[in-house]
Parts: structure tokens; C-alpha cells; sequence
């Protein structure tokens, strides 16, 4: 019979529920085995294998929109003379081309590696990570980061579209074990109307979930309902698209993605800042997630995503970093304080914590796996040092990483 280890703290929360005070977790083979009470803990399986007083065990957090390929963005862009702050959200899309454009697959491989590194010491042990070639899949290989890889499609030539499309769903079949694997169409300015019903198809028959960036500017409202504006002028250009803008759509970027097929419970939606009333209506009509990112979305000048109509729809959400190409860290703990304060309240502590918990993991479609400390799951948890004691707020304000376990592991290290 494998090994049962035995951790007890002075509390473990699971953000939405009590916290239990003397509070353990059993683990066997990588997954919670057993929690409750280290009284109770302790007659069944012993005496723990570690025990931190004054601490919290705290499920892992679970990033629900990131780019870990693009972690060494920072010094790839000032490599290439392209270190500058974009004024406006295409300029920073056209800066962003410019600089892939010098970089490597082995560099991306390795920027990839680095991003998942930080996450898991930042306490993140699952992801939604979205990556642009099937190749960089072997990143992940013997990684310990759990979450849902999602093979990135762009494109407006069907010609060109289709083989790609088929090349992402041959790697997105073969993917098994810690990751698992879903379709990410990038975003409405990025994919013609014609590929669309193929997205839709593909996913549908094999079953694999979308996440998709979602009215994350102005300047996508203005493409999409008229062709016109920066998106069109400067970034179709850039990318040779300038014989793919269509004649006015006067649409929405959400109706668009709608009347494409991509929109349904398994989508996760991405920003959502620009987001309209009816919009936001039909998002929850067709039960889609929706994930915020706010320090991105500050960075970008782009706006913050109407929680409060979010909240008032019951609409369910999660929260991600974005990449390093538009933020400061791969940390939730820095993205949830900011969130704290970026929507004047109107997410508390308890929510917030929640949505890096078991609100990502559902946006992931992984809540029977991940993102909550309960029989069955992945052995995911971080112990937290806390002075204050276990509130959420306490949490937020006051609390410190003090070891962190992905599968069962320590990973603090």
C-alpha cells in the first residue's frame, strides 16, 4: 500500500465554505485522501508527516487565462529595440507581432518553462494557459502544473485556416495525463466569418472546451460593427489581412462569436470589458463563463470589465494574470489584491478567493479535479502564513507563502 501523508495547520479553508480550525489533509498517491479535523485525521492515519501552526492550507489557486509562452516578453522586446508602453490597445497588438517575430521556437520553449516555474511559485497549480503551436506542448512534459492547454486558432484565409485547425486538434487528441486539452479561437478581430462554423464543429464533435478573448477593447466594437478604426488601419495592414475586411457586420463581438457556433457552456470568455447589457444577457443565456483580468486590462487602458452587471446576471467568474506581455507578475495573489481595489469592492475577498479556487476550476470545466480541498481531487494546496487569522481579508492583507504542493509534492523549492 502506497505511503499516506498527513498535513495539519491551524486552519484549512476552502474559500465559499467554513474554515475548519485544527484542520488537515490526507494524501495518498497524489490526491486528498481524507480532510476534517487533525484530531480526527491524526486517530485514523497518525501522526502528520508536517504540521504548521499559526498557517492556513489553502487550496492551489488556478489561473484561469494566462500566456506562459510569452514570460520572457520583457526582455525579448527590449532585445529587439521595442521597449516602449503602448498608448493605445493596437499599439500594443502591433508591438506585440513585431516582437514574435524575432523570437524562436526554442526561446518561446523556454519562455513557456519559465512561466511555469513562476506559477507554481506563486501558489498557482493549474492553468488555462493558451498556446500558439502544438510543438510547445512539450513544455509541459513531467511538469507538475495542471490545467487546460488551449490550442490557439487565428487566421481569415480558409485555405490557410483549415490545415492549421486540423493540426491543433491532432495535438489537442494526443494530450493526456496532468493537462488537458481545449480550443482557444483567439478573438472576433482575428478570425473571419468563414471559419467560424469549423471552430464550432470541431469542438463540438470531440468534445473539447473554448476559451476566447472577448470584447477586450473599443477598437473591437468598432471593426466588428463597421470595419473601420485603428484594428483595421494598422493591424490588418501589418499582417497582410487588408483583403480579408469584410463589409460592415454592424454587430457585436459577442453576437458574432454567437452566431458562429462558439458560444455555450464550455466557452470561457475572456475580459469582457466593452461588454453590452443585452450582451452580458446573452452570455448568461448561454451559460459561458466569463474570466477578468483587470491588471491587463489597466495596463491596456482598455477600460474594467461591469461586474456589477455580471453579479446582478449570476453570470460565473474567474480571474487570470494574462501574460507578461501586459502585466507585472504571473501572480493571482498580486492579481486579486489589485481586483480588491480595482472594482471598488464590489468583489469581496471571499469571491475573489473563490474565483481563483473552485470558480477557475469550473471555468476550466476541471471542478471534479482541481480547485478545492475535497476526497478525490488532485493534492493541490498552499499553507499560508497568516497573523491575522483565517478570514479572507486577512488572507488578502496580511498572509505569506510559506510552502507550496502540487500533486502531493512540494514545489516551494
Amino acid at each position: 500500500m502506497s505511503t499516506i501523508t498527513l498535513y495539519t495547520a491551524s486552519w484549512l479553508y476552502n474559500p465559499g465554505q467554513p474554515p475548519i480550525p485544527g484542520g488537515a489533509v490526507a494524501v495518498q498517491d497524489g490526491h486528498i485522501l481524507a480532510v476534517g479535523p487533525a484530531t480526527e485525521l491524526v486517530m485514523r492515519f497518525g501522526q502528520p508527516t508536517a504540521d504548521y501552526p499559526g498557517c492556513v492550507i489553502l487550496p492551489g489557486f488556478v489561473n484561469a487565462h494566462t500566456h506562459l509562452e510569452l514570460t520572457h516578453f520583457p526582455a525579448w522586446r527590449l532585445r529587439g529595440g521595442l521597449d516602449y508602453h503602448p498608448r493605445r490597445f493596437v499599439d500594443w497588438i502591433v508591438q506585440m507581432v513585431k516582437v514574435r517575430r524575432g523570437v524562436t521556437a526554442e526561446e518561446t520553449g523556454l519562455s513557456l518553462k519559465a512561466g511555469i516555474a513562476a506559477c507554481l511559485r506563486a501558489g498557482t497549480t493549474s492553468v488555462g494557459d493558451i498556446v500558439t503551436a502544438p510543438e510547445l506542448l512539450a513544455a509541459y512534459e513531467g511538469s507538475l502544473l495542471a490545467g487546460r492547454l488551449y490550442l490557439e486558432l487565428i487566421g481569415q484565409d480558409l485555405t490557410i485556416f483549415e490545415p492549421r485547425l486540423r493540426k491543433a486538434l491532432q495535438a489537442a487528441l494526443a494530450l493526456n495525463g496532468t493537462q488537458r486539452a481545449g480550443l482557444s479561437p483567439h478573438a472576433p478581430y482575428t478570425l473571419s466569418q468563414a471559419v467560424l462554423p469549423g471552430i464550432a464543429a470541431a469542438a463540438q464533435q470531440h468534445k473539447l472546451p473554448l476559451a476566447l478573448h472577448l470584447a477586450e477593447s473599443a477598437d473591437e466594437d468598432t471593426l466588428l460593427f463597421d470595419s473601420s478604426g485603428p484594428l483595421a488601419d494598422e493591424l490588418y495592414p501589418l499582417v497582410g489581412w487588408q483583403g480579408f475586411l469584410p463589409a460592415p457586420r454592424r454587430t457585436t463581438p459577442a453576437r458574432y462569436l454567437m452566431h458562429g457556433g462558439l458560444l455555450g457552456p464550455s466557452t470561457l470568455a475572456v475580459h469582457c470589458v466593452q461588454v453590452t447589457p443585452s450582451d452580458a444577457a446573452l452570455l448568461k443565456g448561454r451559460d459561458v463563463t466569463i474570466c477578468l483580468c483587470p491588471r491587463s486590462n489597466e495596463r491596456l487602458a482598455v477600460g474594467h470589465a461591469p461586474v456589477h452587471l455580471f453579479k446582478k446576471l449570476g453570470i460565473p467568474l474567474c480571474i487570470g494574470t494574462d501574460s507578461l506581455a501586459s502585466n507585472d507578475s504571473l501572480s493571482l495573489w498580486d492579481e486579486l489584491r489589485f481586483a480588491l481595489d480595482a472594482y471598488n469592492g464590489e468583489l469581496t475577498p471571499e469571491e475573489l478567493l473563490k474565483m481563483a479556487t473552485s470558480g477557475g476550476a469550473a471555468g476550466l470545466g476541471l471542478a471534479r479535479q482541481v480547485g478545492s480541498l475535497t476526497v478525490g481531487k488532485r493534492a493541490d494546496f498552499q499553507v499560508l502564513e497568516c497573523a491575522g487569522g483565517c478570514t479572507a481579508e486577512s488572507l488578502l492583507e496580511r498572509s505569506s507563502l510559506r510552502e507550496i504542493f502540487a500533486a502531493g509534492i512540494s514545489v516551494s523549492s
